[in-house]
């Protein structure tokens, strides 16, 4: 099962400077932990012991995970998953 993971600027480093990398999971949680397995160092950046991290927003195919399950999310064959940092000011 390949899933497209969009990763922003500020997370590339982890990805060597690429803009989307292939992932494996049925779950958010399990494909952001294939994900770890093949980026050391991206988890931490996505995850806290509370789930996503506040400041961090993903969506599946355009939709928001924390309205449709969080890490619990059934990700399928096909999906994109893409990681935006959230933007604050004024």
């Amino acid at each position: 099962m390949a899933i497209e993971v969009r990763i922003p600027t500020i997370l590339r480093n982890y990805t060597d400077g690429a803009k989307a990398v292939s992932a494996e999971g049925a779950t958010l949680d399990e494909l952001i932990a294939n994900l770890e397995s093949r980026h050391p160092g991206i988890k931490e950046r996505l995850v806290d012991g509370n789930g996503l991290r506040r400041f961090v927003n993903v969506y599946l195919n355009d939709e928001d995970v924390r309205f449709l399950g969080g890490l619990g999310t059934p990700v399928s064959d096909g999906d994109t998953v893409t990681v935006l940092p959230a933007v604050a000011g004024g």
